[in-house]
């Protein structure tokens, strides 16, 4: 019988694969994953991606609440669908953004979960 700790490793996940299979199968553009366990107690992943335009933006933020459904991971909580420059999707475990390029790169905020390696890039 797995532990509580590895039912809720496994729950995340599944969360977290899900949800970069749809936003890939939405055709978001640059994606990025980040492990955030331990640095908050918000979530243990967040994942961020762009959409080209409004339209897109909520396209794929809808067809991730779906999948995310689908997958049995329940009903995400859902901020900024209506306006479509900046989506926040709450799953519990793992939390996503998707924003319009523009938005995206004046907020930057996977900069400040990302920790710089040895060459100075970011790690992901």
């Amino acid at each position: 019988m797995p532990s509580p700790a590895g039912a809720a490793e496994s729950s995340v996940s599944r969360a977290v694969s899900a949800a970069l299979k749809s936003l890939e199968d939405s055709k978001a553009e640059n994606i990025v994953s980040i492990d955030i366990q331990g640095k908050s107690p918000l979530a243990d992943y967040m994942i961020v991606a762009s959409g080209r335009s409004h339209r897109h933006v909520a396209a794929v933020a809808e067809h991730l609440i779906r999948a995310l459904k689908d997958a049995g991971l329940g009903t995400a909580r859902v901020e900024g669908l209506a306006g479509a420059d900046w989506v926040l999707i709450d799953s519990g475990d793992i939390i996503v953004h998707v924003f319009r390029p523009e938005v995206r790169e004046f907020y930057n905020i996977e900069k400040m979960w990302q920790a710089p390696d040895l060459d100075g890039e970011t790690v992901h």
